[in-house]
């Protein structure tokens, strides 16, 4: 009993270790990309980071991932989560499911299959649809380009929202350097949105979570110099982009027109670009915090990569898609109507976010491991950085994905339990009576998983 007790102890700490999201301290794109900084010479962004490595803790086993979702629901967890799922913070009719990625089994269901509103959960699957679709390497590229004898230069947005003060320079930079072998000191600039099609506005309309969606902006609009959470934003990011690009080159010696709208012409040449961060840093951010115009940028990303139009539907298909094409069930079920969440259209089942969260753990996708390694830690950071605390047993321990809109509150993630298996979880609920008393009830789910051994059934709950 005692070398049981000792193996199960190993276990855990090994999938703690391995399947959160810190590996030696650092989260895994956080190290790449200090490791690429030290790099020397080469373009802005130009080193593509090594795959990410899969979850040790996340046997082969997954291929029950195609089981029922309705599979009747351990004892154990069933007189651990119901009396938790009955709180009244949760509305009338909460949902719950949890997925033992050891096992390959659904070990718990409660209205599983049930789509409701997932709010800011559904970035778990904007993420797997981005990650699967174009890989954990991708960057997405904001260049400058012009006629092969001319000087009118056309900024093309490449819709990268992350785009920032040392990426317009290096832009700059590079163009300045073109123009130069040109001989020319004069230039005129237009900017080109063409990347993106359909409405700019979300349909919650302008707000502050969210910039109007354009291919081209700065610091995703936003105007107080913050880099996440809600945030006074732009009225017209592009514009204001391109009017920053305009002063840098004047700064270097260029003179240049003010700069308008318009279309990069047909054969022009690329004489500069800088690229974003690699997918899985933005992945990570984007989960971590929330970053609402990270995730519909992302989703057009994906519709892009699948030659959509690049508006909210093209998007909102794609990623669709692309969940059909790994083969989930209940994914035909989901409904999805932007990336961030904040449209109250979207639906998913809390079986469908634990079989994705899984599907991030198998081994046989390692190009999906950052969105277990961008969901926030509890009690550390991103959007559980205040939620539970020094004495419980979910600190450190739960990451997961929050959502939150008015009456509804959700929580989707991976906690590993006390027999060492790494297990996923999602918990919807809806006509909630305010977030306080839902996100009391949220934890405390979670942190019920932490410290129960719930994979092995009765018997361990019983210990």
């Amino acid at each position: 009993m005692a070398g049981a007790a000792a193996v199960g102890l190993a276990v855990a700490a090994g999938a703690v270790a391995t399947a959160g999201p810190w590996d030696s301290g650092q989260r895994t794109a956080e190290r790449d990309r200090a490791a690429a900084h030290r790099r020397t010479g080469g373009a802005h962004h130009l080193s593509a980071p090594p795959q990410p490595a899969p979850a040790p803790s996340a046997r082969g086993v997954l291929a029950a991932l195609s089981a029922p979702l309705n599979a009747p629901a351990e004892t154990a967890l069933d007189q651990a989560l119901g009396p938790l799922l009955a709180a009244p913070g949760l509305g009338p009719r909460p949902a719950a499911a949890v997925y033992d990625t050891a096992t390959g089994k659904q070990l718990y269901g409660q209205r599983a299959d049930t789509p409701m509103t997932p709010a800011s959960t559904v970035k778990i699957a904007t993420a797997v649809a981005a990650l699967s679709a174009l890989g954990p390497g991708h960057r997405i590229p904001t260049t400058v380009v012009a006629p092969a004898t001319g000087t009118a230069l056309t900024l093309v947005g490449g819709g990268d929202p992350t785009l920032g003060e040392d990426g317009l320079r290096a832009l700059a930079d590079a163009t300045v350097r073109a123009l130069r072998t040109r001989g020319a000191t004069t230039a005129s600039l237009t900017y080109d949105l063409s990347r993106y099609s359909g409405p700019e506005l979300h349909p919650i309309g302008p707000n502050e979570n969210l910039a109007p969606v354009v291919a081209l902006m700065t610091d995703e609009g936003r105007t107080d110099h913050s880099d996440s959470g809600p945030a006074p934003r732009s009225g017209d990011p592009a514009g204001d982009t391109a009017r920053t690009f305009a002063s840098l080159l004047r700064e270097r010696g260029i003179t240049v027109s003010a700069p308008r709208p318009g279309k990069a012409p047909q054969g022009a040449a690329e004489l500069a670009r800088t690229l974003s961060a690699p997918l899985s840093d933005l992945v990570e951010r984007m989960l971590t915090n929330s970053d609402n115009d990270l995730a519909e940028a992302l989703a057009r990303q994906t519709a892009i990569a699948a030659r959509r139009p690049a508006d909210f539907d093209g998007a909102a298909r794609a990623v669709a898609d692309r969940l059909a094409a790994l083969g989930l069930p209940q994914a035909a079920a989901a409904r999805f109507a932007d990336g961030s969440g904040l449209d109250r259209a979207d639906r998913l089942s809390a079986g469908l976010l634990t079989l994705l969260l899984a599907r991030a753990a198998d081994p046989a996708h390692p190009e999906l491991r950052p969105v277990l390694t961008g969901l926030p830690v509890a009690g550390f950071t991103g959007t559980l950085r205040g939620r539970y605390g020094a004495a419980s047993s979910g600190t450190g321990l739960v990451r997961a994905k929050t959502g939150t809109l008015s009456g509804v509150n959700a929580l989707a993630g991976t906690v590993v339990d006390a027999d060492g298996h790494l297990l996923t979880f999602a918990f919807l609920a809806s006509d909630t009576p305010g977030p306080d008393a839902a996100q009391r009830a949220l934890d405390g789910l979670a942190e019920r998983l932490a410290r129960c051994g719930c994979s092995a059934g009765p018997a361990a709950a019983a210990r």
